[in-house]
């Protein structure tokens, strides 16, 4: 069994706040949408079923070992921000409709993989460039 490189302080938190924000962003886009106010503490009282469902994932996954892989870290934090926060929202009164659903499957989903692939994308593409740079 090979052991995973460990990952910086700043890749871990920086990966880390990257997700909480991106919830933030989701519940602020969300809240926004909806013509509810944008304040503080509305924005944070949508965000932080997802944000506590997001942190289970990251402690289920061990995502310190590897904040920055799309599998299996960006797969079980979106889950975990989905499932976690649904419930959450339903344990507390909130809205859980299908539509409401189906739009934060899809818009986690591009948030917490979404940024993941895009670091693994711009790495292969600069390790490309490295690589062919000097077997020329």
């Amino acid at each position: 069994m090979t052991r995973a490189r460990p990952r910086s302080l700043g890749a871990i938190v920086g990966a880390a706040a990257a997700d909480a924000a991106l919830i933030v962003a989701f519940a602020a886009t969300g809240r926004g949408s909806h013509a509810e106010r944008l304040d503080l503490v509305g924005v944070l009282g949508t965000a932080w079923p997802f944000v506590v469902g997001a942190a289970a994932g990251w402690i289920v996954v061990r995502a310190w070992r590897q904040p920055l892989e799309v599998w299996p870290t960006g797969i079980v934090v979106w889950a975990g921000a989905l499932v976690g926060g649904m419930l959450l929202r339903a344990l507390t009164g909130q809205g859980t409709a299908l539509p409401f659903i189906v739009v934060a499957t899809l818009t986690l989903g591009l948030f917490l993989v979404g940024w993941r692939a895009a670091v693994a994308a711009a790495v292969a593409l600069r390790t490309r460039r490295r690589t062919g740079a000097t077997a020329r």
